[in-house]
């Protein structure tokens, strides 16, 4: 788990893990997670979760851009632009990864249709930055930061860091101090712009905060059931 200082008890962050906290530990508890940490994941379950979290990325490194765009200081679009940046480069390489140990070509990567959730997703925090209010979207983009290092650290725990870990790689990226650096940095921000918003802001940031995280337990679920369009059969 991180040893970096938490910020402070009484701050919204605080207040938005509190009101999702029986969320949170259905998430730590999903059947994908589960198997995740004892490394009995099916390959193919995690090879659909691995392509459909990489086109995830996509949509949320946008919405990162799109905050940075109206950061009110130099460091925060900094922080945010960074984010970005890490978001397609560095996770994607660990997506990349994955797919070449698996052996997918590119034919069959691309044969993989957009799960509902996962366009479900991207197209709330796209939609929340074209027009929320620039607090309210950085509330709706913290859950990816903050419930990835929190199922990382806790499955790190869990697995005592086991070398032999099928998906080693995967559980050190989202354990590791450097993403747990970002993820304070992240809730801090958040924290400072909630500190100076009005009550319908805070309330409006709440409910983005709880709408995305909810979307974060959808998304492994649907990576569980390898989520398909129940429509397709209607489609030549």
């Amino acid at each position: 788990m991180s040893t970096l200082p938490a910020p402070p008890a009484d701050g919204f962050c605080a207040q938005a893990w509190e009101h999702t906290a029986g969320l949170q530990r259905a998430i730590v508890e999903h059947p994908f997670n589960v198997a995740l940490t004892d490394g009995t994941l099916d390959r193919e379950v995690f090879a659909f979760y691995i392509v459909q979290d990489a086109r995830y990325l996509v949509g949320f490194a946008q919405a990162l851009a799109a905050a940075a765009t109206r950061a009110d200081t130099a460091e925060d679009a900094a922080f945010l632009s960074g984010a970005a940046q890490g978001a397609l480069v560095e996770e994607r390489r660990l997506h990349a990864g994955y797919v070449a140990e698996f052996g997918l070509s590119d034919e069959e990567v691309e044969g993989v249709d957009t799960s509902p959730t996962c366009l479900a997703y991207t197209s709330y925090l796209r939609a929340c930055a074209l027009g929320a209010p620039y607090p309210v979207l950085l509330a709706a983009l913290l859950p990816c930061f903050w419930v990835y290092q929190h199922v990382g650290s806790t499955i790190l725990e869990a697995t005592g860091g086991a070398a032999d870990h099928p998906y080693r790689a995967w559980i050190q990226t989202y354990a590791d101090e450097e993403f747990a650096a970002s993820v304070l940095t992240a809730r801090e921000l958040v924290d400072r712009v909630a500190a100076s918003a009005g009550d319908v802001v805070r309330r409006k940031m709440l409910a983005a905060f709880t709408r995305a995280t909810e979307y974060e337990w959808l998304f492994w679920d649907s990576a569980w059931h390898r989520e398909a369009w129940p429509t397709a059969r209607f489609l030549r």
